[in-house]
């Protein structure tokens, strides 16, 4: 369905507002016969520690690996696809810049020109064929996240530019589609018209006003109620409770970040990791809901992030720690922050668990989600054997509650330092299988060599 086409019934207008509805029976989007799939991408830098995230077995997932410990009610609608490379981010022959890499690679699947100047080049990711090609069914073609604040030029890594390292998606080779990290902004892209000036002076007066954005679609709301069933009218009330809770939330971070350094944490961005993480996730749940987006990439923090997390007893810098020279301390710590961004990734499958589409099916059954890193061992950089998680997708065809490997075959070149792949499978691959799953054809993404159809 084209945006032109969104009927006044299931898109409630207002000042500056452009608010997109759930499905309803009683609107009839979409029909019990096209609930569509979702796909998203979630990065975590670093690497993880392998041994502690990786199950020891293939096959149906029974007791999970400590890292993935909080991900146990999940194991049902999740995969662990081991033996899956990102080759495209090693050297060849570049030198160093493994983080710059890593990043860059991770859903473009190319090799990342070296270069600090404006002349950057790898590739056409993943999520942006995708949009590409199903883009103008929403209101937003794909929805790009971070934690991060943004770095657009510079050098970032070993004579790598700061763009390679700061963005996961790329619309061409040289445009990379840059992330947002304010939750205030993100909340206006789902639930404002537009970007225009009119849209944003209207942004401003809502904000002078201390009012809700509800408040200004509340008149079409209060119509459309009348024509909804019983049902639909308390999907309706739970959806908008979600919104408003969010932006509560929102504007209690706005309101006790004032008062602190820009430095420390600029206006909009939540004090503490954490509550920044769960509001993006909850923001990405909500624009999959609306089906505001189709398409989603969430940075959580970018390759080479020195990010600390004293909150669970972690003062060292995540960078730092990741060379640990196998110093069981530092490993200790290191697997520390794994099970964190998983007790984090499982609050947002808790989430799309408990919002349920017209059929009655759950969110998270028509979402394939990726949860990934660029490196699996961050002591020795290396893009091989990577830490991948694919969530959801029941409704589509995907074989959840297990641990597939594909590195069976592989060969290893033993004369390499960092031990690389010579021949494996190309986590590409994986895309592939993943964009047809979406009704998206695609042919070849960075060095696929072929579709992994067993999903």
């Amino acid at each position: 369905m084209k945006l032109g086409t969104i009927s006044r019934r299931s898109m409630l207008r207002g000042l500056g507002v452009s608010f997109a509805l759930p499905s309803m029976a009683s609107i009839g989007r979409p029909s019990l016969s096209s609930i569509p799939a979702r796909l998203g991408f979630t990065y975590i830098p670093n690497g993880v520690i392998m041994d502690q995230w990786r199950p020891q077995s293939t096959g149906a997932l029974e007791e999970l690996p400590k890292s993935l410990n909080p991900l146990q009610n999940y194991k049902k609608d999740f995969q662990i696809l081991s033996g899956l490379d990102h080759i495209k981010a090693d050297a060849n022959g570049d030198g160093g810049g493994d983080h710059a890499r890593a990043n860059a690679t991770f859903l473009t699947g190319c090799q990342a020109k070296k270069t600090a100047g404006k002349d950057i080049r790898v590739g056409i990711s993943v999520d942006q064929l995708a949009a590409e090609a199903i883009g103008d069914q929403t209101k937003l073609p794909s929805l790009e996240l971070s934690c991060d604040g943004v770095r657009r030029s510079g050098k970032c890594d070993s004579g790598y530019s700061c763009a390679y390292q700061y963005n996961l998606s790329w619309k061409t080779e040289s445009m990379p589609m840059v992330p947002e990290s304010n939750p205030r902004l993100v909340f206006e892209r789902l639930f404002g018209k537009s970007n225009s000036r009119i849209d944003r002076k209207n942004q401003l007066k809502r904000k002078v006003l201390n009012q809700s954005i509800l408040d200004f679609a509340l008149e079409d709301a209060g119509i459309l109620k009348k024509r909804l069933g019983q049902e639909d009218q308390q999907k309706l009330d739970e959806y908008f409770s979600s919104v408003r809770e969010l932006e509560k939330r929102i504007q209690q971070d706005e309101k006790a970040n004032r008062n602190v350094s820009q430095l420390q944490s600029p206006e909009g961005i939540p004090g503490s990791y954490k509550e920044h993480l769960r509001i993006m996730f909850d923001m990405m749940v909500l624009a999959y809901q609306s089906n505001s987006t189709r398409i989603s990439s969430f940075l959580l923090a970018h390759d080479g992030s020195n990010r600390s997390f004293r909150d669970i007893g972690v003062p060292e810098g995540h960078h730092s720690l990741s060379h640990h020279r196998n110093d069981p301390e530092k490993i200790q710590k290191l697997a520390r922050i794994d099970h964190f961004y998983c007790e984090q990734f499982a609050y947002f499958l808790d989430k799309l668990s408990n919002v349920h589409e017209l059929d009655g099916s759950r969110l998270i059954d028509h979402c394939m989600i990726v949860l990934g890193s660029g490196i699996s061992d961050g002591n020795r950089h290396r893009h091989s054997d990577l830490p991948v998680l694919l969530a959801g997708g029941k409704a589509h065809g995907l074989q959840t509650g297990r641990h597939e490997d594909f590195s069976k075959g592989r060969i290893w070149n033993e004369s390499s330092v960092r031990n690389k792949v010579e021949t494996g499978v190309p986590m590409t691959n994986l895309y592939l299988g993943l964009l047809e799953k979406l009704g998206v054809n695609a042919e070849q993404i960075g060095d696929s060599t072929g579709k992994i159809v067993n999903i």
